[in-house]
């Protein structure tokens, strides 16, 4: 079986992964490492949980070794472009934890939080600096940043940033670059926007990897499906958290509203539980996930948006309250379990009104999903008062975050770039939207404030990320 000694690292590298107690790459690392270490762009089909980031962040960190030099100022090195706060959060943190014997510095900007901090951060200049989309942009508006300097551009979770609507971001950010870098691309999967997306960064012939079938749902993955009334699912949800084996779970939603309901109706259900979705505050947000990782809570109930980025280990269970309106959701959704070589459960509730949304994605995934009939069932009946109606208006799905037709909307989010009013204290009101400070186009006029650090886990198998605690923030530095 092949090591990380066997792949040409820098020793500073193979301390950190010794200090980690990683000894074997996940197979995209094995594919890719090699390939970025030569020079090469990349393309990269991968789920989460493969452990993607240390396959990029391994050889960036490897090649900036290789050739040492001070950070340009008001620039970087490298910038790695991803879909959510939390996610570049943890990107950050893999690149800190990897290179801690390197010296390299690191920033992470995204939208929702004051300005101050980051210029600061930004000011000397940064070996790597990872952004959203929208913040980046406002900080290229203000000339915060450059970006002539940057020799390596990485782009994360690129069909998720086509689903918030950053593709138009992403094209003004590539205009800004230098032509002459190395592209490395990743996706978890191949629509044919994301296909002409590729085409249109990376430079001819890039190397290929692909670590599972387009679209298909991780093996170790126990997955069944439970049709039931809609008006049960509270009912049902309540019932299987009396199960102690569902120990720590991620309940998804369609929209912010519903997670909320979700998440009060399991704690009057006498089952802990939190919601995180854009709506909330950074510092709320981070708070959830703690109390989630310190198994404070049972229950992390959460919108598509919200949890990309979020990388824990241990999950027992994955719910997904309402099936998505996008079939891939599906896979992205249930990949939150059998993180690291576990074992784990997926379980998806169908109302009557949703099979059609099963029928796609049981085409997408190529499988028939294992389901049980739980409609008509008495004891359900008899047990919705253990789960009490939270109250609230009915909801209509927020398509803005996961549409039925990708393409179908993509030329009004254009519109609502283009016209969009500059950044102000959160980071969006829709799921799916960009996030007003995180997606827009740059604003007019200086900004203060400033902020502190992240939190966040990124595993994937071995050779997954590092830990980090903090406050509140849009920036971290290793400085």
């Amino acid at each position: 079986m092949t090591q990380f000694t066997d792949l040409g690292l820098a020793k500073p590298l193979l301390k950190a992964l010794a200090d980690e107690g990683y000894v074997n790459p996940t197979p995209i690392q094995a594919q890719a490492i090699p390939g970025v270490l030569s020079g090469k762009d990349l393309l990269g089909i991968a789920q989460t949980g493969t452990g993607k980031t240390a396959a990029f962040a391994l050889p960036i960190l490897h090649r900036l070794a290789e050739n040492k030099q001070p950070a340009p100022r008001r620039s970087a090195r490298v910038l790695v472009l991803a879909p959510t706060r939390e996610l570049a959060t943890q990107i950050g943190e893999s690149f800190k934890t990897y290179g801690k014997h390197m010296g390299v510095t690191v920033a992470v900007v995204f939208g929702g939080v004051k300005y101050g901090g980051q210029m600061r951060a930004l000011a000397p200049g940064v070996d790597v600096l990872v952004a959203t989309p929208g913040r980046l942009l406002d900080h290229l508006g203000e000339k915060s940043i450059t970006l002539d300097g940057v020799e390596i551009l990485v782009l994360d979770e690129a069909d998720q940033m086509l689903d918030m609507g950053f593709i138009v971001p992403i094209r003004k950010i590539v205009k800004f670059l230098p032509r002459q870098r190395q592209n490395l691309f990743f996706s978890a999967t191949m629509p044919s926007e994301i296909e002409k997306l590729s085409g249109e960064i990376l430079n001819p012939n890039p190397v290929k990897v692909a670590v599972t079938p387009q679209a298909t749902t991780v093996d170790r993955v126990n997955q069944r499906v439970l049709f039931v009334e809609q008006q049960r699912k509270r009912a049902l949800l309540a019932e299987l958290f009396d199960d102690g084996g569902f120990k720590r779970v991620i309940v998804f939603t369609r929209t912010k509203r519903g997670a909320d309901r979700v998440a009060r109706g399991l704690e009057q259900a006498g089952v802990e539980a939190a919601s995180i979705h854009g709506d909330k505050s950074q510092g709320q947000r981070e708070r959830a996930l703690a109390e989630f990782k310190a198994g404070k809570v049972r229950a992390l109930v959460a919108t598509d948006i919200a949890a990309r980025g979020i990388d824990i280990d241990s999950v027992s269970h994955v719910v997904q309250y309402e099936l998505p309106n996008v079939p891939e959701s599906y896979v992205h959704r249930i990949g939150r379990t059998a993180r690291a070589g576990a074992d784990g459960s997926a379980v998806a509730f169908c109302a009557d009104d949703e099979r059609n949304l099963l029928k796609d994605i049981e085409k997408v995934t190529r499988q028939r999903i294992p389901s049980f009939d739980r409609r008509n069932d008495r004891h359900l009946g008899a047990a919705t008062a253990a789960m009490p109606d939270v109250g609230g208006k009915p909801e209509r799905p927020d398509t803005r975050g996961s549409q039925p037709h990708r393409g179908q909307h993509q030329a009004k989010r254009n519109r609502n770039h283009a016209g969009a009013k500059p950044p102000g204290r959160s980071e969006g009101r829709a799921e799916g939207r960009p996030a007003q400070g995180d997606a827009k186009p740059a604003f007019k006029g200086p900004r203060r404030g400033g902020g502190g650090g992240g939190a966040g886990r990124n595993g994937g198998g071995n050779g997954g990320g590092g830990r980090s605690s903090g406050g509140s923030s849009g920036v971290w530095s290793n400085r």
